[in-house]
């Protein structure tokens, strides 16, 4: 039987930070919402994996006519979120499990606003998640970084750290068994909900394109990245 990977797109922001009265996932990137170039980086990749897009319940009216304004066919399941990130990808996890699964089935769970992953970062993460059970994609800390202290701060060795992107890969039944336990302000991404289960974190490499959007400032370098993308792609066909 062929395995169905699945693709969880969580596209809960409201645009609090971008000073926008859109959400920012529905903000226009290059002409259409971030939220359709992030599907189409995972469609682009792998036109079998099953999409679920979740979305705060007031904004799926929106998204169903923007789907129909810019002619959206990537085929996906809109689901309701909930009140913390957590309960979202809990909401779309337990309807992945209402259907019959392949018990080796992998989830990809994404930022709605992470338009600019490479095919290169989500192939790496599902092939380890696939050996490993998990994959986490990072990129490397080029800045110094302090740490405040209660007098003062001090210099942390940055070449110890790593910034976390999305998107996380695992397999669907450990993940969905880490989903059962309940809601901790710890949680911070979805490794870190498995990771309390005394799993071990595997790391692949991100790709420092892939921003997570949620200033002014990061729609500007997106805009200018998509653009300097397609015109290398356009130079380079012969």
């Amino acid at each position: 039987i062929m395995v169905s990977n699945y693709i969880i797109i969580v596209a809960g922001g409201s645009g609090k930070r971008m000073d926008a009265t859109v959400p920012k996932q529905f903000l226009l990137l290059n002409g259409k919402p971030i939220l359709m170039h992030t599907c189409e980086r995972f469609y682009q990749y792998d036109k079998t994996l099953s999409f679920i897009i979740v979305l705060p319940v007031e904004h799926i009216e929106t998204w169903n006519a923007l789907c129909k304004e810019y002619t959206f066919s990537i085929p996906h399941k809109t689901i309701a979120g909930g009140s913390e990130r957590f309960y979202s990808v809990k909401n779309a996890l337990d309807h992945i499990q209402a259907r019959p699964n392949t018990p080796d089935a992998l989830v990809a769970i994404h930022d709605g606003v992470r338009p600019l992953v490479s095919a290169e970062t989500i192939h790496k993460a599902f092939v380890a998640a696939g050996e490993n059970g998990n994959a986490i994609p990072v990129i490397t800390v080029i800045d110094s970084v302090r740490k405040v202290e209660a007098h003062g701060s001090s210099i942390v060795d940055r070449t110890q750290l790593r910034l976390i992107q999305t998107p996380q890969v695992f397999k669907l039944s450990l993940i969905t068994k880490a989903y059962q336990q309940p809601f901790s302000e710890s949680f911070t991404d979805d490794a870190s909900v498995l990771e309390t289960m005394g799993e071990t974190i595997v790391l692949t490499e991100g790709n420092a394109e892939n921003i997570k959007i949620t200033r002014p400032i990061d729609l500007v370098i997106a805009e200018s990245l998509i653009k300097s993308t397609d015109s290398i792609k356009r130079n380079t066909q012969f």
